[in-house]
Parts: structure tokens; sequence; C-alpha cells
């Protein structure tokens, strides 16, 4: 697709994928480039700017990540950020040093109006800085446009050459003017349109699926996910009956959700096949505690299942994946490790037989796949969908799991996630839902003494699910929860809240 876009020049930066975001939301299209390929992506790409990332070494360290020469020399618009800054600033003759007073944090800053970073923006902000190094001397042509009391550099500028550079950290939300300061480099420096949105995406990406598939065949195995269910609604608005999807209900998804899954899609002219496959994962999950254990028979039993069914259907053109751009960058970038794959063609079955893959969300955040299942019309219980793990319950439910249990937990949870809605907190709160824990503790109910579950409540908030702060739900909203839960469903006497973030606990707590 051809459109205006700004290339992520990544240095090992820990808030590339942030900076990307903050692009995007000034209606921008952006995408990380590892610093190693980023000449070749430059030529390939031709984009209206760059920005440099930050990054954890010194510049001047042997084996720190560098930039080609040739890129600075090429007249596009450059903004360079913290370790970006420095490496422009080596490359070009200036001089980087270890200051002998580290910033980290907010910190007062003095920013040059004239300069069109800081166009229209207070004189002294506030900014978020987290360096060791700084730009003792300009390179030749540069000039200083913000300074703070230990950093007499903190930004610059050469406007010749189209290169302005911050010390500090414009694209965290600790920043005063951070989200200005981008969109004044986008628009005012790179001369920007801004013509990256939802509706225009949609049009799009279903004109370039029906000019790759065709009359062909396409599978997608759809989880009821919100990756997998606004990939199968632009799929099916391109192709309609050409497209297949297998839904396997493992029995282990929250209440009512297979049937809200099924009620979206199977009236929509694709081939929807939904699988109740309820009674061979619980029998194969009889008797398992083990939290990775559970994982690992529910993801090859899911394959079984597809494999079953794959072959009722027969050969098939195309497989459709859910795959969105986070996923590209964690499936390796540059040097970094490849922290999972999520390229899902080596875990699925061999008997299903496809010539190609299709990835139409593979550019998209997950907050702009949920944007283009609104543009599409997808039901908005799908495109609000808490996330929702794979193994589903049974890593909810803690030891054993029954189906005893799991009724108890479907109850409780949808009680949960109830309130939560009833109390506008549905669109704040990241992730909300229930645990039924393997403790059980004594209680009284009517003058008699109970013996039941105890059950954890867990909400969060985040930006990327690295890392989460728990939700600070009104005491109000806890107890209405409280006092349905206990009255409404059986064998649980006993209520507590996750107050722990992560670090150093996960979200999900198997």
């Amino acid at each position: 697709m051809e459109r205006e876009k700004i290339l992520v020049i990544d240095f090992g930066g820990q808030y590339n994928q942030l900076i990307t975001r903050r692009v995007r939301e000034k209606n921008v299209y952006a995408e990380v480039v590892p610093y190693k390929k980023a000449l070749d992506a430059i030529k390939k790409e031709k984009p209206i700017g760059l920005i440099f990332t930050g990054g954890p070494n010194s510049v001047y360290d042997a084996k720190s990540p560098d930039i080609d020469p040739e890129i600075l020399d090429m007249g596009l618009p450059i903004l360079g950020i913290c370790y970006g800054m420095q490496l422009i600033a080596k490359n070009l003759g200036g001089t980087v040093t270890k200051s002998d007073h580290r910033e980290f944090g907010k910190t007062k800053t003095m920013v040059d109006p004239a300069s069109k970073l800081f166009d229209g923006l207070d004189v002294e902000q506030t900014t978020w800085m987290s360096h060791v190094d700084y730009v003792k001397e300009l390179p030749q042509g540069f000039r200083t446009v913000a300074s703070t009391d230990s950093c007499p550099v903190a930004a610059m500028e050469n406007k010749e050459k189209n290169i302005y550079a911050i010390q500090f950290h414009g694209e965290v939300n600790h920043t005063e003017h951070g989200h200005e300061i981008i969109d004044n480099f986008l628009k005012k420096v790179c001369h920007a349109k801004g013509d990256w949105n939802m509706d225009d995406f949609a049009i799009e990406a279903k004109r370039a699926i029906q000019e790759k598939v065709g009359d062909k065949k396409v599978l997608l195995a759809l989880s009821g996910g919100v990756d997998s269910s606004v990939c199968a609604k632009l799929l099916v608005d391109a192709i309609g009956e050409n497209l297949s999807c297998i839904f396997v209900d493992h029995g282990l998804m929250r209440k009512n959700e297979g049937d809200e899954v099924e009620a979206a899609f199977k009236d929509t002219g694709m081939h929807f096949i939904r699988v109740d496959a309820k009674d061979r994962f619980l029998k194969r999950l009889e008797g398992v505690t083990e939290p990775e254990q559970k994982r690992k028979i529910i993801g090859e039993e899911f394959i079984r299942v597809f494999e079953d069914e794959g072959r009722k259907i027969g050969a098939v053109d195309f497989l459709a994946q859910g795959t969105i751009y986070p996923d590209v960058i964690e499936s390796g970038a540059g040097d970094a490790a490849v922290i999972k794959s999520h390229h899902n063609v080596g875990g699925l079955p061999s008997v299903v037989d496809f010539k190609d893959l299709i990835e139409p969300l593979r550019d998209l955040f997950k907050d702009e796949v949920r944007k283009l299942g609104e543009a599409i019309g997808l039901d908005p219980k799908l495109v609000w969908r808490q996330p929702f793990p794979g193994p589903g319950l049974a890593i909810r439910v803690m030891g054993e799991i029954t189906e005893e249990k799991l009724d108890i937990l479907r109850e409780a949870d949808y009680i949960f996630r109830d309130e939560i809605a009833k109390a506008g907190m549905d669109r704040d709160i990241n992730q909300y839902f229930a645990v039924l824990t393997n403790n059980r503790s004594v209680g009284v109910m009517g003058d008699f003494r109970t013996y039941d579950y105890t059950l954890a409540l867990r909400a969060v908030t985040t930006s990327d699910f690295m890392t989460a702060d728990w939700a600070r739900i009104p005491y109000e909203v806890l107890d209405k929860v409280s006092v349905r839960v206990v009255n409404e469903v059986e064998h649980i006497n006993r209520i507590v809240y996750d107050i722990t973030s992560k670090p150093p606990a996960t979200i999900e707590w198997e």
C-alpha cells in the first residue's frame, strides 16, 4: 500500500514501538527498522522522514550500534532521540562525553520556540530525561534549541540539513509537550499530510486481499480473540464464501463467548465451522495441575482438532493469520533475540495444504486493530473483548481442572466483568478477570459453616503488557462484585483482590 511513511531506526531503545505508535497517532504511518538494515530500507521504502531511537549504549563503545554516514547526507528530515541525538553529533563532528551529573526522570527544560520542533510551545517545560552521556560540543552548522541545568545541549538543530535532535524522550507521557514536539516534526519538518487512518486502511486491505486471492480458497483458524475476529471480518467482507473459518471451542472459554463468536460470524457468508471439542480437551486435562503442562496439552490438542477438520475441507490455497505488528517485531529484529516466534505456520498441521499466507493485520498495533474492527463494523463485544490467553480458563483455574470448577469461575468472572462495565471502567482497565484459586477456607452462610473456594480478582492498566500496574478500582465497585458473587455463585465464600504489579508478578496467575 502506497502511503507516506516514517522509518523509526532502532538502536536498541526500549521505546521503539512507543515512538512508532506516537507517529501513527498523528495519522502518519511508521514502522521500526533495525539500524543495520536502515540504508536498504530507506532506498526501498522512500520515507518522508526518519526517527533515530534511544539506546542503552555509549556512542564511543566499539560495539555500539552506528549509522551509515550516507543516511545523514540524503537530505531526509531526521529526528534523533537520546542515543539517536548523540549518534548524530558524533558522526557529524561534534563531541559526546560522559556527564558529571546524570539526568533521570522529570527535568525542567528551557526550549527555543523559534525552532520548528518547539513552535507554539511553552519556553519552560518538563521533559523526561534518561542519560549519562551528553553532547558537549555541537557539530558544525548546528545550534542549541533547548537546555537544562545539567545539560547545556538538550536539543539541537540544523535547518539546512533538516536534522533535529532531542536529548529527552518526547515519546513518553512524562514529557509535558512530547506529543506536540513529535507532531511539529511530522507536520512542520517532514510536511506530512497525515493519510494514515483505519477507514482508508480497510478499503486498501480489502482490495489487496481480493487481488491476491481472486476466486481461490482461504482458511482461517478463528480463536474468537480480537486479532483473529477482526481478520475474519475483513476477509469475509473481501472474499465472502471463499473464506472458511474453523472455530475450536475447547470448553475453556468464558460465559457465552462461544455463542457470541458464532453469532458474529455464522451468517456472514463465510464457511463457519464451530467444533465442540470440550470433552476431548477436558479428558486430556484430567489430573493435570502444572501450568506449563496444561498449556502444552491444550496447544497440542488444538492442532489435532484443526487437523481433523482440515482433512474434511481438503486442500486450500491460502492460510490466513491474525498476526499483528508487535508479533513481527518480537519474532526477531536487528541484534535482538527472538522473544517468541509468532509465525504460526510451523505449528499448524501439515495435512492442511496451502500455498501462501495472508496476514492483513501485520502492520497494525493492538489498538489499531480495535479501530479497524470498529471501522468495518465488527460486533463491539468482540472488538473490545478482554485479552484472553489461548489456554483460556484452564490457567485461571488453579490446580486440577474440572467442569464444576470451570462453571463456578465462568459465573464469578461474568459478574466481575459485568460490574466493571456498569461502572464505565471497561475501556479504562486494560485487562480484568477472576481466578478460581485452589485454596479453601472456612466461612459462614445462614448460620451454617462453609468450606469453599477463594476467588481472586485481577485488574491491570498497561500500555504494552510488558509491564502493568494494578488498577485502582473503587471500593464500592469491589463491594458490589463481592456481594453478587457470594450471593449468586455457589462454592465461593471468600474474595480477594490482587494488588501486585508486573513485575514482580505476571498478569496471569499461571
